[in-house]
């Protein structure tokens, strides 16, 4: 069992920045892979960056540059920090976590956190 707590949206101006949290407990060592996804209304969820297990990141060609994630190991902390942010930001967005499982693996989502980017 994987818990995911998400925090840090809000609402801010464009071209501000904004750092989410995704808190993670229970059985952090069947934890393969972490990303943080973004839906917003009348959208796909759309995956907005990754870090494996060991602490690659890796991010799709639409955030690079304005996104980045990070983790911090002693307090089982994943980071989002995102800059210059747009209109087209605005999404709930959500931490997730890739385990092992049987019968395979298996998802384990938080349930959002809000980012409003408006003037």
């Amino acid at each position: 069992q994987v818990q995911l707590v998400e925090s840090g949206g809000g609402l801010v101006q464009p071209g501000g920045s904004l750092t989410l949290s995704c808190a993670v407990s229970g059985d952090i060592f069947s934890i393969n892979d972490m990303g943080w996804y973004r839906q917003a209304p009348g959208k796909e969820r759309e995956l907005v960056a990754g870090i494996t297990r060991s602490g690659t990141p890796k991010y799709p060609e639409s955030v690079k540059g304005r996104f980045t994630i990070s983790r911090d190991k002693a307090k089982n902390t994943v980071y989002l920090q995102i800059k210059s942010l747009k209109p087209e930001d605005t999404a709930v967005y959500y931490c997730n976590a890739l385990t092992q499982g049987v019968p395979g693996a298996l998802d384990y989502w938080g349930q959002g956190t809000q980012v409003t980017v408006s003037s």
